[in-house]
């Protein structure tokens, strides 16, 4: 039950402190590895470039943790010892690794932020400030041009990357933690921010970031899909329309260009019984609710039930995983 206990403490973590300072954060290197790549990056031969250097970064960086969750330990004279041979010690912890484990899981999963992200663009909506709700949402939540959006949509921008980032901030660093350990879960952040860094069609990206691109689709399509049916769950016991998302969802989930980003925005735009519609892009029909801030609100309770699921499934996982050894 090591790891189920962990993902709790790491949880307890993040929404006490949520992340470090940007400048301290551990994920900054790996944007320092990716921006070596691209800097080092051949003119020809660029797909096969990015995917060794794809790999080399997700090895690097799980590397660290790779025995670290293979030793076996007993009390032995009321000391801490390592534990030889078959030893029915099933990978007791040591307080060490219960105060320092949850640390190195933190850094890999995210939430309190992602909320706060979402509610501080519903309170710059609450103010009328459009102007302040579009570069908040900018500068947290989207890529895309704000600039000349409308309280609606830049409402229901905030509601999908919600929707969205629960897959890869939540379900799937912990699913990965729980199957995997330290490892697993470090490769896959790596492999996430790759893509989140590389992932475009452009020019320079479109070989360079076609390797992580596609293995980031492989490692989400599990977790966007049970982070979908998560949602349902939670709209039904927050009592929003979960019929109605499950509808959506099944309807509109292939609309968006990923294939796994429309599982979770469907999910929550039929709960909400809204339309979240990125122009000339997607147009995810829940029903033609209004997208303003109450709705915003209603969307954060839904995501904060779901993610309680998320983590409960997490845990399951984890203790069914080291059940097994």
């Amino acid at each position: 039950m090591t790891r189920a206990l962990i993902i709790l403490l790491a949880l307890l973590i993040d929404l006490a402190f949520g992340d470090p300072p940007n400048h301290f954060h551990p994920l900054l290197l790996m944007g320092k590895w990716l921006n070596r790549g691209r800097r080092l990056a051949p003119t020809r031969q660029r797909f096969w470039f990015g995917v060794a250097w794809t790999l080399a970064g997700g090895l690097l960086f799980a590397l660290p943790f790779w025995k670290a969750e293979d030793r076996r330990w007993k009390i032995e004279d009321g000391r801490w010892v390592r534990s030889k041979g078959n030893s029915t010690s099933k990978n007791l912890p040591t307080p060490y690794s219960l105060l320092l484990t949850p640390f190195f899981l933190k850094p890999v999963f995210a939430y309190r932020n992602l909320r706060r992200a979402v509610l501080s663009v519903g309170e710059a909506l609450a103010r009328e400030d459009l102007a302040e709700a579009r570069r908040r949402l900018s500068w947290h939540l989207v890529s895309r041009n704000t600039g000349d959006l409308s309280a609606a949509e830049v409402a229901g921008a905030a509601i999908e990357s919600l929707a969205e980032n629960l897959t890869d901030s939540l379900t799937a660093p912990l699913l990965a933690y729980a199957g995997g350990g330290l490892r697993a879960a470090w490769a896959y952040r790596f492999i996430n921010t790759a893509d989140a860094m590389w992932g475009y069609r452009t020019p320079e990206f479109e070989q360079l970031g076609k390797f992580p691109a596609r293995l980031d689709d492989v490692l989400n399509w599990l977790p966007a899909r049970l982070t979908g049916w998560l949602l349902v769950a939670a709209a039904w016991l927050t009592g929003e329309n979960a019929a109605n998302a499950a509808r959506t969802m099944l309807a509109d989930h292939n609309r968006t260009a990923s294939p796994n980003s429309g599982w979770t925005m469907s999910a929550m735009a039929g709960a909400l019984e809204v339309t979240l519609d990125k122009r000339g892009v997607y147009q995810l029909t829940g029903g033609q609710g209004r997208l303003d801030v109450t709705t915003l609100k209603r969307a954060v309770r839904v995501a904060d039930v779901g993610a309680g699921l998320i983590v409960t499934v997490a845990i399951l996982t984890a203790l069914v995983v080291q059940g097994k050894k």
